[in-house]
């Protein structure tokens, strides 16, 4: 533990400096002549960065299986990731390191273990017994190209079709190739001349596992017999083959073709198919065959012991179904239901409540994997309802814009927003459990709640429950519906500043303890909303229309010309008075024929329903200014305490008092420093302010972006000013111009270049000026060129006296200055605690008061976390300031900077967090150049610098966000939030939390063979695969074909679980687990030879109970 003394600093600091510094130390120290230690707890060994979990929709997915005894599902994607589901709330995120798409996953059912099968031609065993599944074995094909396998249900052999049509077969345990080939030119007829194409299906039939059944691209299906060497049938057809599926009974396989059709096979009945259907065929008249469809992908052939068996396929709909979306089709007996999906298919696998292939195969549901969603059907219920899925999977429902992460909020607010979402969820599901239910959940070692905001691309947003490294939706907010939709193009006249998603989020303020949020969207517009329980009716959506100026010269705009002014502080305290209530401006153009005046989008004019949850208080838009569309807000700030909301962007600054629905402030950001000259100075120098000479005149909000403007914040050339409060560096895309823009002639490249704008915003109480002997309220305002102004503002007591007297603002003159845009700011007491913005306890606004209350709400005080309210005059603060590039401490109110850190020279800070740990507070930042790092405050010692991951795109520059308690976040891809810790605490604890996938279960009996089939030989016949494949058998594998990589997995892979009795524990376990590692397969022999001479002896009982009481002459 270090101490600091600031004094010593100072002293320090004075002995190496000129005369004149020395005595501005000294005059400070006098200033702070209270000035206590302030005893820094955080070391470096507080802080360690790891991934935690991954949650949402595996992006771009490309393979799909399901253990039916476990009950865990697994999906592949063609990133090389693998994710694992099991019950609600137990997930698991893996990746291959070759990030090669994955074509196939298969499951050793009921082992713990699965294969996956990549498209680099490589197979690789993962353990799932484990908490974080490792891979074991390694296998990589150099000659073949991998395009199916299949693992018999308990076989330890693993068949793998190729490319060229060859069959090779692998030991799981090993994994080593067998001598033992399947060649293509074996399987098919000699006299056939041509190649009959890759491998598409391998499967044993299901009542005699020496039979294999191999499907060719082409059309030709082989009945191999593995004992024999040779094909027992061969079955060909003129359409490709896409899948095959066996009937349990052994006797019929069906096939999926690509004209849309479906051929239903007898084993013994090689020359032509039992029957042909072809589901989405028109059927014509004079027996023509019907019209070809499109290719059916996958079929599945499914039997029940009451009634008629399920045919399940995905694709063949016909050709003239333009544009019908893509469907899943379920035959059952007569009936046919087409079950249309919102993306296309990539697999489906249907649940059976069997893993033997051999017996009926009871259905109950069928799981689809699409392009963008994850779908259970319900086969079980008549009209086969969707399950409610319990998974976040959602997140990408529309683009997400931005994030944001709170950890650590009151306790009342989960409760309060799971309660208003609850009314929101749609009906029609099935009745029955999410039949995914495998795994068991963690333990819970973090009991603080955590909330994450995402803003969306269609201005929804989505509130989620993220305590305990789970997530769940809880709340919806559409903020599109306070505009009138467009209808067709000629009716867009306003949105065209974006061509899409004109609503889209770009930044979200929220007070979590009053509850207010405010966003920021795209078309340069604020709302602000207030949480309520009840539903209420709005007649008039309070509006306010801000025109925000850039004044360049006074060619551009003459003092004459200014459009009538918005009103002043104290214009009445009747909020309709100043909410238009047609829009007349809309239309408005200037003389010349330019629009002007128009806001982007229309707000609806007629009574709007809200739900209970967030409802709107105040709809700001910026307006056209002589044919200059107002440009995208940069930064926002909310304060329920004062009851005001200020916004900048690269033109200025407005300020909005909410209650009163009056703009207070509207500032080009120039005129904030006073009434120099702004184009005499040099963009960095250091100026002397005067009060500005227009106190109310017009800003022209805006984007730093110029030909992106344009777009949404979703769009692929997104510049990096589109982001968020948290700006990016201002002259990384000066060279091809997107840091400022303007349609104006008159603005010049160099003014582009220098345009200033508003980049960070934090109300306060703390001191405003050097005299100050006491903190008052005030407004922080930081800009792209790394400059701090402060704003004082002057609030009316509270009660009936705020709504009727104006607040009173002006710029106190105190200037402080960074290298690089400001991105955050923050305030410490004399004790080195952070001190939070003043904030209004949540109420309910909807219910009337009674008197007492009103009584009560008079005397009311905001509550300010702050302890500087209960302050000594003489005690003083610190603001904590980041830029990209530095971070300072400065001493209030003597505004001395006494700590300094440079952050970063070659790059520049992305994200920089003020946030609490272990009882304290640091400063966490996140670089262009990957790196992560945290600083001691205040004395900005830095504590962390790890590099972890680049910034590859604008996604996660948009998206990074760090909270309390060492938790942050961002969007690794489109649809998947990636969660991680920098507290050493969270990584020690973090096996504890995981779930588990692999739980002890007892494989169901096998199907009972029955008295004829016994009495007859019929029934499954089993094979001695070992006999048959094994290196005694059948020699061994070319050395060339494929080569064994041992895997990092298995024990060496895991790292032991944390301290305390839960860690003894788990180390318990991994003794155990390597004990069973090293004993795995002395126990699995033992278990078959216990099977082995269990099944003897019940068939010796079952002959001795059949044969007993038979004469010599009835056997």
């Amino acid at each position: 533990m270090r101490k600091f003394n600031i004094r010593k600093v100072l002293d320090g600091l004075t002995a190496v400096s000129s005369a004149a510094s020395a005595s501005s130390a000294a005059q400070q120290q006098q200033a702070g002549n209270r000035e206590s230690e302030i005893q820094e707890t955080l070391q470096s060994e507080h802080f360690q960065l790891c991934k935690t979990v991954r949650h949402g929709f595996p992006y771009q997915p490309s393979a799909l299986a399901f253990d039916p005894v476990q009950k865990i599902l697994a999906i592949g994607t063609q990133t090389g990731a693998l994710r694992l589901f099991g019950r609600p709330g137990v997930e698991c995120y893996c990746q291959h390191d070759s990030g090669a798409a994955v074509i196939q996953l298969q499951f050793l059912i009921n082992e713990g273990a699965l294969v996956s099968a990549l498209a680099d031609d490589t197979l690789h065993l993962w353990n799932l017994r484990q908490k974080r599944p490792a891979i074991l074995h390694s296998l990589k094909f150099n000659r073949e190209r991998i395009t199916f396998c299949h693992l018999p249900f308990q076989s330890k052999w693993l068949y793998v079709g190729t490319e060229r049509g060859n069959i090779h077969i692998v030991n799981v345990e090993s994994f080593t190739l067998s001598g033992y080939v399947i060649m293509w030119n074996k399987a098919i007829e000699l006299s056939s001349k041509s190649h009959p194409g890759p491998i598409v299906h391998i499967s044993d039939n299901p009542m005699d596992e020496g039979k294999l059944l191999i499907g060719f691209e082409s059309g030709t299906v082989v009945l191999w017999d593995l004992k024999s060497k040779k094909a027992d049938y061969r079955y060909s057809h003129d359409e490709a083959i896409h899948s095959v599926a066996w009937h349990h009974e052994g006797k019929q396989f069906i096939c999926s073709h690509s004209d849309g059709t479906l051929t239903i096979w007898n084993v013994k009945s090689p020359t032509k198919p039992f029957q042909t259907i072809t589901p989405h065929g028109k059927q014509l008249k004079d027996g023509k065959k019907p019209e070809p469809c499109k290719p059916i992908l996958k079929v599945e052939y499914k039997t029940t012991r009451a009634g008629e068996p399920f045919i399940i396929l995905s694709g063949g709909l016909s050709y003239d179904t333009v544009g019908r979306r893509p469907c899943l089709t379920v035959m059952h007996g007569k009936s046919t239901a087409v079950l249309e999906m919102d993306y296309s298919i990539v697999d489906f696998l249907t649940l059976c409540e069997t893993p033997y292939p051999n017996d009926f195969q009871e259905p109950y549901a069928v799981v689809v994997l699409l392009e963008k969603d994850l779908v259970l059907i319900d086969l079980a219920q008549n009209g086969y309802p969707i399950f409610e899925n319990p998974y976040p999977l959602t997140i990408h429902e529309s683009p997400v814009t931005c994030c944001e992460y709170f950890a650590d909020c009151p306790v009342d607010l989960i409760p309060a927003l799971y309660s208003v979402g609850a009314r929101q969820k749609r009906q029609g599901y099935s009745k029955k459990e999410w039949p995914i239910s495998g795994g068991n959940w963690g333990l819970i070692t973090q009991s603080y709640p955590e909330i994450i905001i995402t803003g969306h691309a269609d201005g929804s947003i989505k509130f989620w429950d993220a305590s305990a490294i789970t997530l769940q939706v809880l709340y919806k907010l559409k903020t599109a519906k306070v505009f009138e939709k467009s209808r067709n193009k000629d009716d867009r006249p306003n949105t065209d500043i974006v061509d899409e998603d004109p609503y889209a989020i770009q930044i979200i303020s929220w007070c979590p303890e009053s509850r207010m949020l405010c966003i920021a969207g795209v078309s340069a517009h604020v709302i602000i909303y207030r949480f309520s329980k009840q539903e209420v009716t709005t007649e008039v959506i309070p509006m306010l229309e801000v025109r925000l100026l850039y004044e360049i010269n006074d060619i551009e705009s003459p003092d004459g010309e200014q459009v009538p002014p918005l009103p002043t502080p104290g214009t009445g305290s009747n909020p309709q008075s100043i909410v238009p209530q047609s829009h007349p401006s809309t239309s408005s153009s200037s003389s010349d024929g330019l629009r002007d005046n128009v806001p982007c989008l229309k707000v609806k004019n007629s009574p709007l329903k809200q739900s209970p949850g967030y409802q709107i208080e105040l709809v700001i838009q910026l307006v056209w200014v002589s044919g200059e569309p107002p440009q995208q807000i940069t930064s926002l700030a909310v304060n329920s305490a004062y009851g005001l909301v200020v916004f900048g962007n690269c033109n200025g600054i407005a300020m909005v008092d909410y209650l009163q629905k009056t703009v207070l402030l509207n500032l080009g950001t120039i005129e904030l420093y006073g009434s120099n000259d702004p184009y005499r100075r040099e963009p960095r120098s250091p100026r002397k302010t005067r009060q500005p000479s227009g106190g109310l005149c017009d800003i022209n909000e805006g984007t730093m972006v110029p030909e992106d403007r344009c777009k949404s914040p979703t769009s692929a050339k997104m510049s990096r000013k589109l982001s968020l409060p948290t700006e990016l560096k201002p002259d990384l895309d000066v060279k091809d111009n997107s840091f400022s823009r303007s349609r104006s002639s008159s603005v010049t490249s160099i003014d582009k270049e220098s345009r200033e704008a508003i980049s960070a915003l934090h109300f306060c109480e703390t001191f405003t000026r050097k005299a100050d002997t006491s903190p008052s309220p005030c407004l922080w305002v930081g800009t792209t060129l790394g400059t701090v102004l402060v704003i004082v503002l002057n609030l009316p007591p509270g009660g009936e006296q705020r709504l009727l007297q104006p607040v009173i603002v002006s710029p106190s003159g105190t200037i402080l200055r960074l290298k690089g845009a400001i991105l955050r700011m923050a305030f410490l007491d004399t004790t080195g605690s952070l001190v939070s913005p003043a904030h209004e306890p949540w109420r309910e606004h909807n219910v009337p008061e009674d008197k007492d209350e009103k009584d009560k709400l008079k005397k009311r005080r905001p509550v300010s976390v702050s302890p500087s309210s209960s302050q000594e005059i003489s005690e003083n603060q610190y603001a904590v300031i980041c830029s990209e590039k530095q971070a300072k401490v400065i001493s209030l109110p003597s505004q001395n900077c006494i700590y300094k850190q440079n952050i970063t020279e070659t790059s520049f800070v992305l994200r920089g967090d003020i946030v609490s740990l272990s009882n304290s507070i640091c400063l966490a930042c996140f670089c262009a150049n990957g790196h992560i790092m945290t600083f001691s405050l205040p004395s900005l010692r830095p504590l962390l610098d790890v590099y972890y991951l680049p910034l590859t795109n604008m996604r996660i520059a948009r998206t990074f966000c760090f909270t309390n308690n060492g938790q942050a976040l961002y969007l690794v891809s489109p649809t998947e939030i990636q969660r991680l810790t920098y507290s050493q605490e969270t990584c020690e604890n973090l096996q504890e939390m995981l779930g588990e996938l692999f739980t002890p279960v007892e494989t169901p009996e096998a199907p009972n063979r029955g008295f004829f089939k016994g009495l007859f030989g019929g029934g499954a016949q089993s094979l001695d695969r070992e006999e048959l494949f094994g290196e005694s058998a059948s020699g061994k594998a070319s050395r060339s074909l494929a080569q064994h990589i041992p895997g990092p997995g298995g024990i060496e892979g895991v790292k032991g679980a944390a301290s305390g009795v839960v860690g003894e524990l788990a180390r318990a376990r991994l003794a155990l687990d390597e004990r069973g590692q090293k004993l795995g397969e002395l126990e699995e022999k033992t278990a078959a030879m216990l099977y082995s001479a269990d099944s003897f002896s019940k068939h010796a009982h079952e002959m001795m109970l059949k044969y007993k009481d038979k004469k010599w002459y009835q056997f």
